[in-house]
């Protein structure tokens, strides 16, 4: 096995794991909580990602205000809605629904950006979603907010992925990883201002502590993953997530998907890996929370969406890497 594939899959089991721990609070902290707390324990292994060549107090100097704001914003208003999915829904649940983000992400790139999508692309994504389908069977079982709240994560992690696609090889990273953890935890800490504010447990601020750090760990980890292998060959893996949910979910949770569940999963995974193959022109890498996942480090797997590739990139690489879509 290639060494970045290796990376990306572990990438991927650490980034399972913070879900796993964030779904261990279930009711023990609210959802701000979890978000401020596991943002401000996350800055420290952010700063070993920072280019050299840029100064945090630089973060402010944008090209595009605007669009690096409004992937904060959906980035922020994601990150709470997963969070409340992991803690209130089985996590086999959460990760299929969120996995229906490529759909929105092809829907909104079509819209967009004017990029075609072959017959084959409709095919797999359709498969995915007849996938969601069989493992949440609406109408035939009670649903519960927390799906919502993984179906709107998906909506907006696909907004902030189309938006980062747009800025990032024209952004600093200083700004595309610090105003985003800005956004959240200013937010969460002023909603738990407003709340009162009443601090963890020593057990809860090991478990906070941990989110933070492996998810940091997770994000170097890809970044290394994306230098060492092309996206084509990391994106596939992303799926694996699903399968840490179904075993961490048995494991810790006592959830046990069901037969329909199970084909509908592997629905979702076989749809999902099919449409990242089939488009060999643009293999989009994506996460459900976007301060923890891949989509922080797409500035490093993106070539531009303009005419003309970035300065740092050469014109003949303009195909080796392709864009990608962020946790």
């Amino acid at each position: 096995m290639p060494p970045g594939v290796a990376l990306s899959l572990i990438s991927y089991l650490l980034y399972s794991c913070c879900d796993a721990i964030i779904k261990g609070f279930g009711s023990g902290l609210t959802v701000f909580e979890i978000a401020f707390w596991t943002a401000l324990f996350s800055l420290l292994p952010v700063v070993f990602t920072k280019p050299k060549t840029e100064r945090w107090q630089d973060f402010w100097a944008m090209k595009h205000p605007f669009l690096v704001n409004l992937r904060s914003i959906t980035g922020l208003v994601g990150n709470i809605c997963i969070i409340f999915a992991f803690t209130t829904i089985p996590l086999a649940e959460a990760y299929s629904i969120a996995f229906l983000a490529p759909i929105f992400v092809v829907a909104l790139s079509r819209t967009f950006l004017g990029e075609s999508v072959s017959t084959y692309r409709w095919a797999f994504l359709f498969a995915s979603f007849v996938g969601v389908l069989l493992v949440v069977r609406p109408g035939f079982r009670e649903l519960y907010p927390g799906h919502l709240a993984a179906l709107i994560a998906a909506l907006m992690g696909a907004i902030t992925t189309t938006v980062l696609r747009r800025v990032a090889p024209h952004e600093k990273r200083v700004s595309l990883l610090g105003i985003p953890l800005g956004y959240v935890v200013i937010f969460n800490g002023l909603i738990m201002l407003f709340q009162g504010v009443r601090l963890p447990s020593l057990e809860q601020f090991g478990m906070l502590m941990a989110i933070g750090a492996i998810g940091g760990t997770s994000n170097i980890l890809f970044i290394t993953a994306a230098r060492l292998a092309k996206a084509s060959q990391i994106a596939p893996g992303q799926y694996s997530q699903i399968i840490w949910a179904v075993i961490f979910g048995a494991l810790f949770f006592k959830e046990f998907p069901d037969s329909f569940a199970f084909v509908g999963l592997a629905v979702v995974i076989t749809g999902g890996i099919l449409n990242v193959l089939s488009d060999e022109a643009r293999v989009r890498i994506f996460s459900r929370l976007s301060v923890f996942g891949p989509a922080s480090a797409v500035s490093e797997v993106s070539p531009p969406l303009t005419d003309e590739p970035p300065a740092h990139q050469p014109k003949q690489d303009r195909g080796s890497t392709a864009p990608a879509m962020g946790k």
